[in-house]
């Protein structure tokens, strides 16, 4: 019963906030709408705020199992894109909200999966893993690139978002990936 009511909590808040802004929702109108007592609210959730956490830290969880590898920064980049358009006027009113916070480290999450997955495949081909041992790469090297590519791909999502999620992004991606692909060593 309680795995039944924390997903009607979830999914009416989730309503709420795809219909306005978070500041406009009250623990009395998820109740309301979900045919709870406040009280039961309180049992599985301290808040509001631990409520989106717990929203955003399943979305997070769901995107990362379904791209167990990751073949490209264009593919990092698309998966933390999608994170964002999954849920567009959702994830624009938590980004416009005291809780931001929430919102940003669990980006940094998928951003921090999405490039160490990438890091991962390309030391297993063996022709990228000659092309970096080559140029005397250091497992600190490693790092260094790693977290480059991470800040990078979280910085382009929320500036995207930051802007209003307006423009098709992945053609922008894909062409910083051709410029990279001719500029860059990973």
């Amino acid at each position: 019963m309680a795995n039944f009511t924390q997903t009607a909590i979830k999914d009416t808040f989730r309503e709420l906030l795809a219909e306005k802004p978070l500041n406009q929702i009250t623990v009395k109108e998820i109740v309301e709408k979900c045919g709870i007592n406040r009280n039961t609210f309180y049992y599985h959730f301290a808040d509001i705020p631990a409520l989106i956490e717990e929203i955003v830290k399943d979305e997070t969880n769901q995107i990362i199992s379904e791209y167990p590898d990751i073949a490209s920064i264009e593919d990092c980049l698309g998966l933390a894109f999608e994170f964002a358009k999954k849920n567009k006027v959702s994830i624009l009113h938590i980004f416009n909200s005291v809780n931001r916070d929430i919102l940003e480290m669990n980006l940094w999450s998928v951003c921090d999966y999405a490039v160490r997955k990438y890091a991962e495949g390309i030391k297993a081909n063996e022709k990228f893993a000659e092309v970096l041992a080559a140029q005397g790469l250091k497992e600190a090297d490693e790092e260094i690139l790693i977290n480059y590519y991470k800040c990078l791909s979280f910085g382009l999502v929320i500036e995207w978002v930051g802007n209003g999620m307006k423009d098709n992004i992945m053609d922008d991606v894909k062409r910083l990936c051709e410029l990279r692909f001719n500029n860059m060593l990973l």
